[in-house]
């Protein structure tokens, strides 16, 4: 049953013992509703050629095809690689997302794309509100705008991937949860309970994001934990306990296995490890 505090510890636990080689008995997942796991690499402005592009898509294809286990997978790659990328894992389990969206249809906005863009070139996902484009590394944007990006994203029939996370000073000042609980509220502000159903949550601590630091299960569980939580109080029980909540943050082969043991954590967002082929077969590919 969701929501049980032994539960939750002893699968974080067991995740752990996996990571480190420990020997624990058995234990079962206990996920509530109906979440498929969900796998989805960032790969930023990476990488360098459209023929990298094209290989680092073909790998991503094949560690699908090896997957036992029922979970989706997305490449989240820069704009022009978009078209190429979606034609080379068109047909297999893979699927293709954008890292962001302009806010507006069309126009004379020089540098903008548009979600009709997105979408005529085969897109499913559009990644809103990386910290990357929320605390000024490429953009400075604020909930209203991430709020207006969720709506057409939604609007246009894909799916948002709506990213939230504190900063190490909000983490070190304990305000973590009340900072995710404000960008949902803000982000989601307007987003009816059926829309949810196509709104994953990624949470990714600012601090951990391209540093090698992570949180730990028991902190990534207890924050994802909470933002179901929050969604609940937006929702209801039975929207919350249907969507999927990622993980992201140096998510890499040698911590996926206990993260994704915590039962409110439904897959990863990745960044620097969707590079590298192999590191990605080991994440898509966990125990």
């Amino acid at each position: 049953m969701y929501g049980l505090r032994i539960a939750i510890a002893s699968m974080c636990v067991a995740g752990i013992a996996a990571s480190s080689g420990m020997t624990l008995a058995p234990t079962m997942h206990l996920r509530g509703g109906d979440r498929k796991y969900f796998m989805a690499g960032n790969w930023k402005m990476n990488p360098a050629t459209i023929d990298e592009a094209k290989s680092l898509a073909a790998e991503v294809v094949k560690s699908t095809e090896v997957c036992k286990k029922d979970m989706d997978v997305c490449v989240c790659c820069p704009y022009p690689f978009l078209a190429t990328v979606a034609d080379i894992v068109k047909g297999t389990k893979v699927s293709v997302g954008a890292e962001d969206v302009f806010t507006e249809e069309k126009g004379a906005f020089t540098g903008g794309v548009s979600i009709s863009q997105l979408k005529s070139v085969g897109c499913k996902y559009v990644v809103i509100g990386h910290s990357e484009r929320r605390h000024g590394n490429i953009a400075s944007e604020s909930d209203a705008t991430f709020n207006k990006k969720t709506r057409i994203t939604l609007d246009a029939g894909l799916e948002a991937i709506l990213c939230v996370g504190e900063t190490k000073d909000e983490y070190e000042a304990k305000l973590n949860k009340a900072v995710c609980a404000l960008q949902l509220s803000k982000g989601l502000a307007g987003v009816t309970k059926e829309e949810m159903a196509r709104v994953t949550i990624a949470y990714e601590p600012v601090w951990a994001i391209g540093t090698g630091l992570t949180a730990t299960p028991e902190i990534a569980q207890e924050v994802h934990a909470f933002i179901r939580s929050h969604l609940t109080e937006m929702y209801d029980a039975e929207t919350a306990n249907s969507v999927r909540i990622q993980y992201g943050g140096s998510v890499a082969p040698n911590n996926v296995d206990a993260l994704m043991a915590c039962p409110d954590i439904d897959g990863a967002l990745v960044g620097g490890a969707s590079l590298v082929g192999e590191k990605f077969d080991k994440i898509v590919n966990f125990k």
